[in-house]
C-alpha cells in the first residue's frame, strides 16, 4: 500500500499545514498512555490549553480524543440532561449541528436564527432570554460554514443575567483569533487540533470553568464523561488508550503557540486575511459576510457568476496541489472556504493561492 509522498497545501476549512516542528513531533518513539513520559505531556497540554483559551486557573482544561466533533459532545453530554433548556444561535451549518447535538441529549432547544453570511444580533438573543427560562446558551464563535465571527462576549453577558450557562464552539478560533473564556464569562468552550493550533486531526481541546463545573450532570457517554476524563489526565487511572503521536504533536503545536506568543498569532492572522482581502479584491471577487463580522482564519469567497466552482477546486488540486473547500448547506456552489490558519497563515501562501486561483477562474468560466 503506497501512501501520499507529494506535499499539498491545505487551505481549506481544515485541517491547516503542519509545521516541520510538528510533523517531527508525530515520529518520536511511542509511549503506553501512563508511562511516566508520557503523562508529562499531558500536564504540559493541560497549563497550555488553560493559556490559549485565556481561561480561569481554577478551570478544567484536556484535550478529547476524537475531532472537534467529540469536544462539542462532550460539553454537551456533561452539562445536558433530559429536558434542559437551550438557546442556540443558529447562523449557519455548525449552529444546526449544536441545536440537533444538544436535542440528542434530551434538551429542549429553542433556536434563535439568523441569516447565513451575518453574525448574530445580540438583541435577537436578549429578546429570547426575556420569553422564557433557559439552562443554556450555545452559540459557535467562528461559523466555519459562512467565515462569520459572532458576538461572543455580549451574548455571554446577557445570558449570565439569566443565570444561563454558556457553550461557545472555538473549532476555527482559538489560536488564531482573539478568544478570553474567562474575561467574556464562557463556561465551558470546545475545539479542535488541526486548525488554529496547527496540529494534525483527532484531539479536541476543552474547557470547563469553574462555574460549569458545579453544575455537570450524570454523563450518560463513558468515552466522554468529564470526571473520567479527568481520573486520567489528573488523578492517572485507566480510561481509555490515548495516541501518543497525538499528544505529541499537540504538545509542540500549542508550544509553537507560546513562543510565537498569543497576541502575535492574533495579529499575524489578521494581517493575512486582510492582504487576502485585498487580493481577492484585485483579482474582482468579493467575501461573503462583511468587514466588521468576517473571520481572521477562514474567508468565504463568493463564486463570480459564470464560474464552475467545482472545476476551479478540482484545477486548484490537481494542478497546483492547493486545497480549498465548498460551501455547505444553502450556499454550496456560491462560495468557496479558504483558511489560512496556523502555520498556513503567511502572505506567502496568499500570494501562491491567489495567482493559481486567477488561472483557474479564468479556465473555469461556463
Amino acid at each position: 500500500m503506497s501512501l501520499p509522498n507529494t506535499p499539498r497545501l491545505l487551505l481549506g476549512p481544515g485541517p491547516s499545514p503542519v509545521s516541520a516542528r510538528v510533523a517531527a513531533a508525530l515520529a518520536a518513539p511511542q509511549r503506553s498512555h501512563l508511562d511516566p513520559e508520557l503523562v508529562a505531556q499531558l500536564d504540559r497540554i493541560r497549563g497550555a490549553l488553560l493559556r490559549v483559551f485565556r481561561a480561569d486557573p481554577a478551570a478544567a482544561a484536556l484535550a478529547i480524543s476524537g475531532t472537534g466533533t467529540s469536544g462539542m459532545e462532550a460539553v454537551i453530554a456533561n452539562l445536558t440532561r433530559p429536558g434542559s433548556r437551550a438557546l442556540v444561535v443558529v447562523t449557519g451549518y455548525f449552529g444546526e449541528r449544536l441545536a440537533t447535538m444538544l436535542a440528542r441529549y434530551g434538551a429542549d432547544v429553542t433556536c434563535v436564527e439568523g441569516e447565513w453570511g451575518r453574525a448574530i444580533d445580540p438583541a435577537a438573543v436578549e429578546a429570547r432570554l426575556k420569553e422564557a427560562t433557559f439552562d443554556l446558551v450555545a452559540v459557535v464563535h467562528a461559523e466555519t460554514s459562512t467565515g462569520v465571527c459572532n458576538p461572543v462576549a455580549d451574548i455571554a453577558r446577557l445570558a449570565h443575567a439569566h443565570d444561563a450557562l454558556v457553550i461557545v464552539d472555538a473549532v476555527t478560533s482559538l489560536g488564531a483569533m482573539p478568544l478570553e473564556v474567562a474575561a467574556w464569562g464562557v463556561d465551558a468552550c470546545y475545539s479542535c487540533s488541526q486548525k488554529g493550533l496547527g496540529a494534525p486531526s483527532g484531539m479536541a481541546p476543552v474547557v470547563f470553568s469553574p462555574r460549569a463545573l458545579e453544575r455537570l450532570v450524570d454523563c450518560r457517554s463513558f468515552y466522554l464523561d468529564l470526571n473520567l476524563l479527568l481520573d486520567y489526565w489528573v488523578r492517572r487511572k485507566y480510561h481509555h488508550t490515548i495516541s501518543a503521536p497525538l499528544v505529541y504533536a499537540l504538545a509542540e503545536a500549542l508550544g509553537e503557540v507560546e513562543d510565537e506568543g498569543l497576541e502575535a498569532r492574533w495579529e499575524r492572522h489578521r494581517m493575512v486575511h486582510e492582504a487576502f482581502v485585498e487580493a481577492m479584491a484585485r483579482l474582482g471577487l468579493t467575501l461573503l459576510p462583511p468587514p466588521p463580522e468576517r473571520l481572521w482564519s477562514l474567508n468565504t469567497v463568493r463564486v463570480p457568476a459564470g464560474v464552475d466552482e467545482a472545476r476551479v477546486r478540482k484545477q486548484l488540486l490537481e494542478r497546483e496541489s492547493i486545497e480549498i473547500g465548498a460551501g455547505l448547506g444553502p450556499l454550496a456552489g456560491q462560495i468557496f472556504r479558504i483558511g489560512l490558519m496556523g502555520s498556513g497563515a503567511t502572505l506567502e501562501n496568499v500570494e501562491r493561492l491567489s495567482t493559481a486561483l486567477a488561472a483557474a477562474l479564468q479556465e473555469s468560466r461556463v
